[in-house]
């Protein structure tokens, strides 16, 4: 079989811890390669890659991005994946279409979680890395020892000869400058681009063999559907062309390619042919999936499955029965809420969705927190009301015993709050794993529970004074390390349904912590605030003063409240227990007991705590 090596393309896909400058490299890469015209106001404009609202709001990438520059006469497809292990099925699909991988490691922080989560990735691939030590303009730059920590990071995963040889280049994103030591003098980023022409493998494949090529990534358009991105790894297509679609089940169906497009600088450019090596887009297949083959029509082949880390976290979403449903949402039926989850695994093939004994209720797997809290704020901003349960980890069971996911766990905290991490790690059944000391700053390593993650990070920012960063991801299934104690205090629940006034909320500050402010619209069984002690209560937070015959205009004016506290969509999902929802809404969100009034949930106490008597025979 004729083997082509193509020299006019080079695919290479930028990988790294979340917030170590990719997006950032990638704007400078467009940029300085000419891609834009001089004229073009994209130019002004930071983290061009990030088109998704979240993306842009978070600073994080969540989607895998395709773009291409040319550079001396060559193609270079470049793929901007995420860098949080929550997206790792964003990752493992996209790295199929890399033929080399450009690993960004922070100058200052070193090799993180996510860059061992990403190139143990990368490595199993067998995808030739070039190492890019960035961002090393930062004042606390420590070059020369990141360099030494992605070398024993390499060799921890087992990389082979080949990929230990790898090439090194410093640079900063920011600045748009790339070099192949530390004494030359910052320029520009072309060497860069140089490195990836001679250093990232050519693709190859024969182009007059049979059609080959994975979907790995999809699109939507209104006109046209499903879009279909992916490589084609042998042979070539046409637009126009009769083709053989290969799902993931192995069942064969003929769909004919109606047009086809590659990839040029932020958008895309139809074309009328395709060969091995080439990054396309093909619309016309209908129902087209991740993971599918499309193939020849004479001899189709299916290729591997693209095999994706399963879901590690589960929650239950449902119809949002409050008493004030509906008053936000475009979409609050449990057929809306059903179509657009399911319509979710078109795309986002890391996420499970099942259908529950109520048919108002769905459980939603994925592979962490922030992968189903993207998600849910997605859906908000689309127009849809739910409520949404407390999340719990996926238990399996190997040989015969139950097995719960361990995270492994980097915390960088002041040396001044040592203890307080080790208590708080020790407390959700922490190992730690190893503890090292550089100036103030204190480095841990744990191997965590994934239980004992929910909740955590609010815990942990509030001992340190928010001065402590916490950084995961996915490690192992080990035996079950017993039980996890979480939140310590108990709730305050409003009792009625009105407007919060100043002057109940003033009569209940020795309570506690207050979750609303005045003129706030409650419920009956809303959470207002945080108990100062362990059990929950519930409180008249619509109280207003009893009027009088003596006027005081100043009355309610010298009443002075602390702020309430505020929850990111994150922290109440983190906050609330098994007997407590998120009430997710395209205006706010609010969080709830299951049960709103207190009658109900008395009942609910008593039976909980009614044991059956035994009677001996002899009595009976």
């Amino acid at each position: 079989m004729t083997q082509l090596v193509r020299d006019d393309i080079r695919n290479v896909a930028i990988i790294a811890h979340v917030d170590h400058g990719k997006t950032t490299l990638v704007d400078q890469l467009l940029k300085q390669s000419g891609t834009f015209r001089a004229n073009q106001q994209i130019q002004n404009v930071e983290r061009i890659m990030d088109s998704n609202d979240l993306e842009r709001e978070r600073g994080i990438t969540i989607l895998a991005k395709n773009t291409a520059i040319n550079y001396k006469g060559v193609k270079i497809n470049i793929i901007d994946t995420p860098g949080h292990a929550d997206f790792g099925g964003e990752v493992e699909r996209v790295l199929k279409m890399a033929d080399g991988v450009l690993l960004l490691v922070d100058a200052a922080e070193g090799t993180m979680p996510q860059t061992r989560f990403v190139l143990r990735k990368a490595l199993s691939y067998n995808l030739r890395p070039l190492v890019v030590i960035n961002k090393i303009d930062r004042p606390d730059a420590r070059c020369v020892e990141v360099l030494n920590e992605v070398f024993d990071l390499f060799v921890e995963l087992n990389a082979t000869d080949e990929q230990l040889d790898f090439m090194v280049l410093y640079a900063s994103g920011r600045e748009g400058f790339a070099k192949l030591s530390l004494e030359e003098a910052n320029k520009d980023i072309t060497p860069l681009l140089d490195a990836i022409l001679h250093y990232v493998p050519k693709p190859n494949g024969d182009p007059n063999g049979s059609l080959q090529m994975q979907i790995t990534s999809l699109d939507y358009n209104d006109y046209v559907g499903r879009i279909g991105i992916g490589r084609i790894f042998m042979g070539s297509i046409n637009a126009g062309q009769q083709v053989t679609r290969i799902d993931k089940d192995g069942k064969q169906t003929v769909h004919k390619v109606v047009e086809l497009f590659t990839f040029t600088g932020l958008g895309r450019q139809t074309t009328k042919s395709a060969s091995a090596g080439d990054i396309v887009a093909i619309t016309g297949i209908e129902n087209i999936d991740i993971s599918d083959t499309i193939a020849s029509l004479e001899n189709p082949q299916a290729m591997p499955k693209i095999s994706i880390d399963e879901p590690t976290l589960s929650m239950i979403f449902s119809v949002n029965n409050s008493p004030f449903s509906g008053r936000d949402g475009k979409y609050v039926t449990s057929r809306n809420l059903r179509e657009r989850l399911y319509r979710e695994l078109r795309s986002n093939v890391a996420l499970k969705v099942e259908d529950t004994e109520t048919p108002d209720a769905f459980r939603i797997s994925g592979r962490g927190l922030l992968h189903l809290s993207v998600l849910i704020e997605n859906m908000r901003r689309e127009g849809y009301e739910m409520q949404v349960s407390k999340p719990k980890v996926i238990f399996k069971e190997l040989k015969g015993e139950k097995a719960e996911p361990i995270e492994y766990v980097v915390i960088d905290v002041p040396k001044e709050y040592e203890g307080q991490v080790i208590s708080l790690l020790g407390a959700r059944k922490g190992e730690m794993l190893s503890m090292d000391t550089d100036k103030d700053i204190t480095h841990f390593e744990f191997k965590v529970p994934s239980r004992g993650l929910i909740g955590l990070r609010n815990r942990i920012l509030s001992s340190t004074r928010g001065e402590a960063v916490m950084y995961h991801n996915f490690y192992d299934y080990e035996p079950y390390k017993g039980d996890i104690a979480h939140r310590i205090q108990g709730v305050l629940i409003s009792m009625a349904t009105g407007e919060a006034t100043t002057y109940a909320l003033d009569g209940l500050l020795d309570r506690g912590i207050m979750f609303v402010k005045p003129s706030d619209q409650v419920y009956e069984g809303m959470i207002v605030g945080e108990h100062c002690e362990q059990n929950d209560i519930t409180v008249n937070v619509i109280r207003a003063k009893k009027a009088t015959n003596i006027r005081c205009a100043t009355a309610e004016k010298g009443i002075k409240l602390p702020p309430p506290r505020e929850f990111s969509l994150e922290m109440a999902l983190e906050y609330i227990e098994d007997d407590e929802l998120v009430e997710i809404t395209p205006k706010t969100f609010r969080l709830r007991k299951k049960l709103l009034t207190e009658n109900e949930r008395r009942v609910v106490r008593r039976q909980q705590t009614l044991e059956p008597v035994e009677t001996s025979p002899e009595k009976a």
